[in-house]
């Protein structure tokens, strides 16, 4: 005889009262067309799936990971749907990449938006139990705080190293030498000997009088990444599965000081450089991220962006969160950086600056107390970097 796992876990556990409250027939039914009927291996269930993402972002943790983790959790096995207890793995980790790759952006979005409407349902019922008076304050007046919201941008940094020229032009170097290894092709010189005597040079780079040894010795391995990869492209074929790496490799050798679009990492070719103006972090590799957040807390949009300024990102910010979030939005707040635009439709954007000469005290102090609610979501942003994977993007690509 077997017990299955809703009889078996404690039912006042978070983690079982969220896989009661989600609506798992609204990925059944929006994910279902595109899998293939009548042809290939069966798929994977579903909320399977979806359920290893939302975990994989609760806890902090990779896709490996959480496919470890799922065959030691009963609670995760209940919350992906499972009826009785398995030690067997769910799936293989490149299958979440996969299914993220099917359910593309528009998926992602369904997820935060069944997330939101699970967050607003176990709101309404707090507002029950506490006799609110139809959502009505103390004095009896009704509460604007779920038409209000804040917005801010970050940065998501990309799983990248921090660039140098040395740095990339010697793993230019060590690309072209595993390339005419494995092809078996004959180089006319390594420069292995010089190469180490540069990488010597290239140490000392701080120092006070080696200045103009180290710059002539990242002239001399820019030359030499050069010739290494104009002869690779001559001795292979004209078809070959290096061709975007060699491209990408050239782009940067041949680059100059003042191009527009620099190659920072050789593996993320379109990582942007930005600058938030940051004491403790000059600059930041990987690319923007706008987030929307009520009075109350909830995130109700989150988008990514390259590198606009933030003034320009408030309208699909907006459109997001009507998607996802359904309730109008009469006042936005946010930081001086989104200066230069008042309204959005509907909306009102609001900016902190310098008080009006006719505003009385009471409105003086009233504003000082929204915006100081607004800045509410800087500590928000930090959580969301240190504990649910805003960090660092592990996803490749642009598609990441």
């Amino acid at each position: 005889m077997f017990w299955d796992l809703a009889s078996m876990l404690n039912p006042t556990r978070p983690m079982y009262k969220l896989a009661n409250l989600i609506n798992w027939e609204t990925f059944e039914r929006s994910f279902a067309p595109l899998y293939c009927k009548d042809n290939g291996r069966m798929a994977k269930p579903i909320r399977l799936m979806v359920g290893l993402i939302v975990l994989k972002h609760i806890r902090n943790v990779s896709d490996e990971s959480v496919v470890e983790q799922f065959s030691e959790n009963a609670y995760y096995q209940y919350f992906c749907g499972m009826e009785s207890f398995t030690i067997a793995k769910p799936c293989v980790p490149t299958e979440l990449v996969e299914f993220r790759h099917r359910i593309g952006e528009a998926g992602m979005e369904l997820i935060l938006k069944e997330s939101i409407r699970v967050n607003l349902l176990l709101d309404d019922k707090r507002k029950e139990n506490e006799n609110r008076n139809d959502g009505k304050d103390g004095r009896g007046r009704k509460s604007d705080t779920e038409q209000t919201a804040f917005i801010d941008s970050t940065v998501q940094e990309k799983n990248v190293t921090f660039p140098t020229d040395s740095k990339l032009l010697n793993k230019i170097i060590g690309f072209c030498r595993d390339v005419a290894h494995a092809e078996h092709l004959k180089v006319r010189q390594s420069y292995a000997r010089e190469i180490k005597r540069l990488k010597l040079v290239q140490r000392f780079r701080g120092r006070k009088n080696s200045s103009a040894k180290v710059r002539k010795a990242d002239r001399r391995m820019r030359t030499i990444a050069g010739r290494l990869l104009r002869e690779l492209v001559r001795n292979l074929p004209p078809e070959n599965s290096y061709q975007e790496r060699i491209e990408v490799c050239m782009k940067f050798v041949n680059g100059e000081r003042m191009d527009g679009h620099k190659i920072y990492s050789l593996h993320e070719p379109d990582v942007l450089c930005i600058s938030k103006g940051k004491d403790h972090k000059k600059y930041e590799f990987g690319n923007k991220v706008s987030l929307v957040r009520l009075w109350n807390g909830l995130i109700v949009g989150a988008l990514s962006f390259r590198n606009e300024y933030d003034g320009h990102t408030i309208d699909k910010a907006m459109e997001q969160v009507g998607r996802v979030y359904g309730r109008k939005i009469k006042r936005l707040a946010g930081d001086r950086g989104y200066r230069g635009q008042e309204t959005c439709g509907e909306t009102n954007i609001m900016i902190p600056g310098v008080p009006k000469a006719s505003d009385s005290p009471h409105t003086k102090k009233k504003k000082q107390r929204f915006f100081r609610k607004r800045a509410g979501i800087e500590p928000v942003i930090g959580h969301c970097k240190a504990d649910h994977r805003l960090g660092r993007n592990f996803y490749k690509g642009l598609l990441g």
